[in-house]
């Protein structure tokens, strides 16, 4: 079937990296990073990427420093764990969250998700630090899973519009993350006005969406 979702308007190929809306994605990485507003708060960073694309496609190089290396066979992108950085807090019902309980529980779920929960609860840690570097070895991998990815718009230099991509927050309504073969699905189906943060005041150049890429060929920014 001919379809034009994945396609940017100028070259007729599938861009590079993923988007946000329903995935199918498996985890290539998963780093711990700190932010630069925050020397406290952190993100979990999922690097996802995408089922291989078939036809006219030039995925990013797998390593940028390897101009003659092999390039990632599906589409590719930095995705969030949560919405929100994991930090110490205190929420405004009084009650008080720890940065890594809270990480605990978010690897809880990816590992559940993965059907890896056994694995995760063999890792023993002596900081939050160490336990995500073993949990990136763990849950990394090429189990595919379902995704339900958002995103919040940002405009680069050029004018165009980007997405700093995110997972939703699980709620009774549904899941951001799910297994492929899971008969009783909670997944949330991808809507725009729920789960993309819309940039106000933009003005956008012509060409709308684009991915800012650099000539390195595996760089991007999101």
């Amino acid at each position: 079937m001919l379809n034009t979702k994945d396609m940017s308007a100028g070259s007729g190929k599938t861009r590079p990296v993923i988007t946000v809306g329903n995935q199918k994605v498996k985890i290539n990485k998963i780093t711990f990073d700190q932010t630069p507003y925050d020397k406290d708060a952190y993100n979990v960073v999922l690097h996802v990427e995408s089922e291989p694309v078939t036809g006219e496609f030039d995925g990013f190089l797998v390593d940028s420093m390897d101009q003659n290396g092999p390039r990632y066979k599906g589409q590719v992108g930095r995705v969030r764990l949560s919405p929100f950085a994991y930090k110490d807090a205190t929420l405004p019902s009084g009650r008080e969250i720890t940065r890594d309980q809270e990480v605990l529980k978010s690897m809880i779920f990816l590992s559940e998700t993965l059907g890896k929960r056994n694995e995760l609860d063999n890792i023993e840690a002596n900081t939050i630090e160490e336990f995500m570097v073993s949990a990136n070895e763990m849950l990394s991998g090429d189990t595919y899973i379902n995704a339900c990815i958002g995103g919040r718009e940002w405009e680069n230099k050029e004018g165009y519009i980007n997405f700093d991509l995110f997972l939703p927050r699980n709620s009774k309504d549904g899941v951001a993350l799910e297994s492929l073969d899971n008969d009783n699905s909670r997944l949330y189906t991808f809507s725009k006005s729920e789960h993309v943060r819309e940039l106000k005041n933009k003005t956008v150049t012509a060409g709308t969406f684009e991915p800012e890429i650099s000539s390195k060929g595996d760089d991007f920014d999101l």
